[in-house]
């Protein structure tokens, strides 16, 4: 497979409401109260389950199974030596019709001792719409809290004390927000992001009445008394996580703090002239406009808002051009490992 693929929605079902603004992005018409997730490129599956999630790809084969054939050829034989098949990257659309409950993600380390699993869920937000009187997200401690107090809150299901513990920050299209394991968070109803995360679907949930059917679904089976001790319990100054580039104005703008750059990459692409990019596995999401999209081995594609794409390492070199906005994601660069 050498040329970039457009890919349709993909939006397993989810717990909270959401959905409007992926519809008005992609010029569909809402049909789904409970949509609030794309899943673009997708070789992750919710968890649990055997092909919710999955990218389904135009020749019908999944994502998943075309890369697993062909790795070298979808990913590059350099990122091959680091993570095997895997693209190392999930990328969502998210759009937040409620406030999500509090919750946090497990580390390589604590994923592959209690699931199994080469990756954890470090995670990053590209905030591309807000709706709202007053969008937030709610990335980290505000102060040190104890183990003992946490744990009773989740016991009593204290929803005020989790919520009010945690650092509240207004946000804006171009602010782009880094999640790393174990920080508890939350996005605020009415914020519309593009998320990278790590390809899987670990979401340890403190906040589990009113959103989830069981405790289990919050810790995953492996009870909260061992989920707990993956939580970051220190203070986080939401600044140092943040990267806001709303006034960035240049044709590659880099969206996320270095400390991010592990564990993904991401640009927001607008070519004043024809942009030359390096081959790589990526994912496209056309936030406005439209333009093209040459590459090496892979031919022309037409882009216009609403396009999410992605593009084999194979595709070559490419070069994007138009009056656009593109948010490129991508895994980390060759050579980094877990």
């Amino acid at each position: 497979m050498t040329a970039p693929i457009k890919l349709p929605a993909n939006q397993p079902p989810q717990f909270y409401r959401g959905g409007a603004s992926i519809a008005a992005l992609r010029g569909a018409s809402p049909d789904k109260e409970f949509g609030p997730e794309d899943w673009v490129a997708s070789t992750t599956t919710l968890f649990g389950q055997d092909e919710n999630g999955l990218t389904k790809l135009p020749d019908g084969r999944w994502l998943r199974e075309a890369v697993s054939a062909d790795p070298a050829s979808w990913l590059g034989a350099k990122h091959v030596e680091s993570f095997a098949g895997s693209t190392a990257l999930l990328v969502k659309l998210l759009d937040a019709g409620q406030r999500l409950p509090v919750h946090f993600h497990p580390s390589n380390s604590f994923a592959r001792k209690h699931f199994d699993s080469h990756f954890g869920k470090t995670e990053a937000w590209i905030v591309v719409g807000t709706s709202g009187d007053d969008p937030r997200v709610y990335p980290g401690f505000r102060e040190a809290v104890s183990a003992s107090a946490v744990d009773e809150w989740v016991r009593e299901q204290n929803a005020e004390a989790m919520l009010g513990a945690l650092n509240s920050v207004p946000v804006r299209p171009g602010d782009n927000v880094y999640i790393p394991a174990g920080l508890p968070h939350a996005i605020g109803e009415g914020v519309f992001v593009v998320e990278l995360q790590q390809p899987t679907d670990f979401s340890l949930t403190i906040e589990w009445r009113d959103f989830l059917a069981s405790p289990e679904k919050g810790h995953l089976g492996i009870g909260f008394d061992t989920a707990l001790q993956a939580l970051d319990t220190t203070a986080r100054d939401p600044e140092t996580i943040i990267r806001r580039t709303g006034n960035e104005h240049e044709s590659i703008v880099d969206l996320l703090v270095p400390e991010s750059a592990e564990f993904f990459r991401a640009d927001r692409l607008r070519p004043s002239a024809p942009l030359a990019l390096d081959p790589s596995f990526a994912v496209l999401v056309v936030l406005e406009g439209q333009g093209t999209l040459r590459t090496e081995n892979g031919g022309e594609l037409t882009l216009a808002k609403g396009d999410t794409v992605v593009v084999p390492f194979a595709s070559g070199q490419a070069e994007l051009s138009g009056d656009l906005t593109v948010i490129r994601c991508r895994p980390p660069a060759p050579g980094a490992r877990l």
